[in-house]
């Protein structure tokens, strides 16, 4: 499942497409940008994806369940969940509802998600990216609303899911990979988390 899906297109590229099932979950005006976009480019979406709109800022979150299985989604079956790139964008309260409603997933769920540090916890190279990218999101109607700090994953603990790692940039590939002759760094500034939905007693 991609919360926040907008044009994600992991199911038209990935060679595991034919083997997984995809659930799109976006707001109704993103979602009828990417139809629209579909249509004209003449692609066709894949057997396996499911569109799922809705708009979890403005609707409760505890309506996803439904609205998923509505769409063919197993909540028997653990899933993964995609998260990110989105919460920079939601309100903190937005954010917890929407783990809460996850938290009630099939055990064995994980979820990928990460969270935007405030400017006292980026780096030298984080800061000016992040000043630019939000400027320009601003403009777009886009803004960034929520930050958190590097020792603060999202507060998904505390609505049953069990954190497993935080990621920093540097740290995601081989430390080789950072060995460059061009201006590509890592920086400080997203840190995604993975958790999962434990087991139930």
């Amino acid at each position: 499942m991609i919360l926040g899906a907008g044009l994600d297109s992991v199911a038209y590229r990935s060679e595991l497409a034919h083997r997984m099932r995809v659930f799109e979950v976006d707001e109704p005006d993103a979602y009828g940008w990417k139809q629209k976009l579909l249509v004209e480019t003449a692609t066709t979406a894949p057997a396996s994806v499911r569109f799922v709109a809705l708009d979890l800022e403005q609707e409760p979150a505890h309506s996803l369940p439904a609205r998923l299985a509505r769409a063919g989604f197993d909540l028997g079956r653990p899933a993964l969940v995609n998260r990110l790139g989105v919460t920079m964008y939601l309100i903190l309260d937005a954010i917890e509802q929407v783990l809460s409603a996850l938290a009630g997933f099939a055990p064995g769920t994980e979820l990928v998600i990460e969270h935007l540090l405030p400017a006292e916890h980026r780096d030298e190279v984080g800061q000016p990216y992040a000043e630019l990218v939000m400027t320009a999101a601003a403009e777009q109607g886009e803004p960034w609303r929520t930050f958190l700090s590097s020792n603060t994953s999202t507060p998904s603990c505390a609505h049953g899911l069990q954190p497993v790692e935080h990621i920093r940039q540097r740290d995601a590939i081989d430390p080789a990979h950072w060995d460059r002759t061009d201006a590509l760094r890592p920086f400080d500034l997203s840190v995604p988390t993975r958790a999962t939905v434990p087991a139930r007693a």
